[in-house]
């Protein structure tokens, strides 16, 4: 009187089922936090005010000479930004390097009417910690 047993698919499977379903669960939730940073960080690249200030550090003298050429831009920008059509505020830190080093712009923008102010523009060298004030020229014809 032998009597088979009947078991469920998931009673004989499951050694390896609840770990392939926990590293599924897990790769969704990385691609999802993936897709968020990615979709964050293009945002703060398309604003104005980053790429005004990118567009400034490339052609300054000092930043040049401190980290040669080309000055390419760094992928973790962090800071904030709000950019709601012709007014807008920003606080970024820009990662940028070159072939002698590395450094980061950092910025205080905002924006009225369309167009953006900086308040602050500076480019700290990594090494020395130098710090170029990327708004020094325009201080001086103003006469600040």
């Amino acid at each position: 009187m032998n009597q088979i047993v009947r078991t469920t698919w998931l009673s004989r499977n499951w050694k390896w089922f609840v770990p392939a379903l926990c590293l599924t669960g897990l790769i969704v939730i990385g691609g999802f936090i993936s897709l968020v940073f990615y979709g964050v960080t293009t945002m703060m690249k398309s604003s104005g005010a980053y790429q005004m200030a990118v567009e400034k550090a490339k052609d300054n003298q000092e930043v040049e000479a401190a980290l040669g050429e080309p000055i390419v831009e760094g992928f973790f920008t962090t800071g904030n930004i709000n950019d709601s059509g012709s007014g807008g505020r920003a606080d970024l830190a820009i990662p940028i390097s070159g072939p002698k080093g590395e450094a980061t712009i950092y910025l205080s923008a905002e924006k009225s009417v369309g167009k953006w102010t900086f308040s602050d523009l500076v480019v700290e060298i990594g090494k020395t910690k130098e710090r170029i004030d990327l708004l020094q020229e325009e201080k001086e014809i103003s006469g600040q």
